[in-house]
């Protein structure tokens, strides 16, 4: 059985709605903090159990019959997160899984400027010490984290930002359908980090604007602030100074070019060009999630 964590949530559902296109749902079972929230699954005959990757007896449990265990990263970063992932790792092989897959992202590096890759070096380094098969999913960088950077400007016309680099930024639906590649053997097996799963181009947020403007007609304008206003701004909307300075790293791991490299994998995966930008960029401004 496939176990899929995280299945009621953005990446983690898509994933599974993917491998149910590819396996039978008595092969696929879901760990969720909250069941209720899956029950829709359970008339599709997937198994549901809860299961939370700060408690051990209820991942035994979740994963309990696994030949695959797909770990679906948290949405948080530093110690917590990769005390958790290590958590979910030692549950998998306790269970039996013969491999263990993992969604990371690309640029994982102990020395990444953003401390999400840093979280998920240091979970792969967990994995390869399991002493069961892994594969690390080094996804691109999600397209909806620059869509809802650009967002917050659009209205206004001017979209202020820190100084960036060149990202590619990636569909959750095209990662999601690779990774239910992967699960279902349908590819050469992945030994250990993935290339990057990435879309066929990076482009800076002058780029996302130049978009935007193309799209709407309307002027639209790219400004660079400095880190230390964006970092001031975020916290005064109400964001904790420490996850301010976790997302200022995305913008200082851009200009170093982290997420610069598109990879032709994610094409190869799915068979097809993965969706670009200004397709995601125009369902957004469509109103289509």
């Amino acid at each position: 059985m496939i176990i899929v964590t995280g299945a009621t949530g953005q990446l983690g559902g898509r994933i599974v709605e993917r491998l149910l296109d590819r396996i039978p749902a008595a092969g696929v079972g879901v760990s969720v903090r909250d069941p209720e929230k899956a029950r829709s699954l359970v008339d599709r005959g997937v198994r549901v159990r809860q299961g939370g990757f700060t408690d051990p007896a209820g991942l035994a449990h979740a994963f309990e019959g696994a030949s695959q265990v797909l770990i679906v990263s948290v949405d948080r970063m530093g110690e917590e997160a990769v005390r958790q992932h290590r958590t979910a790792v030692d549950a998998a092989v306790a269970a039996g899984a013969r491999r263990i897959v993992y969604t990371a992202h690309m640029g994982a590096s102990p020395t990444s400027r953003f401390q999400a890759c840093r979280d998920h070096a240091a979970t792969e380094e967990a994995l390869a010490a399991s002493g069961v098969a892994w594969t690390s999913l080094r996804n691109g960088f999600h397209a909806d984290s620059g869509l809802g950077f650009l967002a917050q400007g659009l209205d206004a016309g001017e979209v202020a930002l820190p100084a960036d680099g060149p990202v590619c930024w990636t569909a959750h639906a095209d990662l999601a359908e690779a990774a239910a590649v992967v699960l279902a053997d349908e590819c050469p097996r992945f030994e250990g980090p993935t290339p990057p799963l990435t879309a066929t181009e990076a482009l800076t947020f002058a780029d996302l604007v130049a978009l935007a403007g193309e799209l709407t007609g309307r002027p639209i304008t790219r400004t660079t602030a400095a880190d230390d206003t964006f970092r001031a701004h975020l916290v005064a909307g109400g964001v904790p100074v420490e996850t301010a300075d976790q997302l200022l790293g995305i913008f200082t791991a851009a200009r170093e070019g982290e997420f610069a490299t598109p990879d032709p994998t994610l094409a190869k995966l799915l068979g097809r060009e993965p969706a670009s930008l200004r397709t995601l960029l125009r369902e957004r401004l469509a109103g289509n999630p």
